[in-house]
């Protein structure tokens, strides 16, 4: 685990209903991108977000970690990478035959992992041309992590379907926030199988999703584990970022 700073930012108080986000909307590589954070960070943070898409939730994340380390600030860019058709909230958990066909559909559609890699790296780039000041990048997944990647650190939170050989192709420093329903023993090969600088860590009384859509912000637990794990990933990239 990191040995990381805890004193790097300053959590703004959660909103825990009719959030109204900080940032606007622009068009990036033909998608609908939010993006929020002052124009003259040096650093930028690439969000992909949670099968649910643009959820007040996952919007509020992306303020905070635009915002709340007051001494490195960072602008924030969230694409739309399922143009338009996120997962239904009512689908999850696929506990049912229907649900379970629509999920299936969904990850061999909209959400199929390797569209969304291919497209990264041409979505840094055209950022990078749009914002010329922007020196360094970090991501808030684990797609692009390998060699070459044109991150310097990532996180990911409540990574699904988590497979211990990728940790071994790691090449930048990881945050890893696991949730109560991510598989224990894979959490932890994954963590030993890393070789780069890390900070692995199970909220284990929190549910899978509990950083993004899924967050039942009105319950104080809830609201507490969110704000600690933003300070987490943002204390993490401080060091590395």
């Amino acid at each position: 685990m990191s040995k990381h700073s805890e004193a790097c930012c300053s959590i703004p108080p959660v909103t825990a209903q009719g959030y109204e986000p900080k940032g606007k909307y622009i068009e990036v590589d033909g998608l609908k991108t939010y993006v929020t954070g002052p124009s003259t960070a040096s650093s930028a943070l690439l969000v992909i977000y949670d099968i649910f898409g643009f959820f007040p939730q996952t919007l509020q994340g992306a303020d905070i970690l635009a915002h709340a380390d007051s001494s490195h600030q960072y602008q924030v860019f969230m694409p739309d990478f399922f143009e338009g058709q996120p997962a239904h909230i009512s689908w999850y958990p696929p506990d049912t035959d229907d649900k379970k066909e629509k999920m299936g559909a969904f990850f061999q559609g909209p959400a199929a992992p390797p569209k969304t890699a291919e497209r990264v790296p041409k979505i840094v780039k055209t950022l990078g041309e749009m914002n010329p000041g922007l020196q360094k990048w970090g991501a808030i997944v684990s797609l692009t992590t390998r060699e070459g990647t044109p991150f310097s650190v990532a996180a990911e939170c409540h990574p699904a379907m988590v497979d211990p050989e990728d940790a071994k192709h790691v090449s930048i420093p990881l945050a890893v926030l696991a949730s109560k329903d991510e598989d224990a023993e894979a959490i932890k090969q994954f963590e030993k199988n890393l070789t780069v600088p890390k900070h692995v860590e199970t909220f284990g009384d929190q549910l899978h999703g509990w950083m993004a859509a899924r967050a039942d912000l009105q319950d104080s637990k809830v609201r507490a584990e969110y704000e600690r794990g933003y300070k987490s990933i943002l204390t993490f990239f401080h060091e590395y970022l």
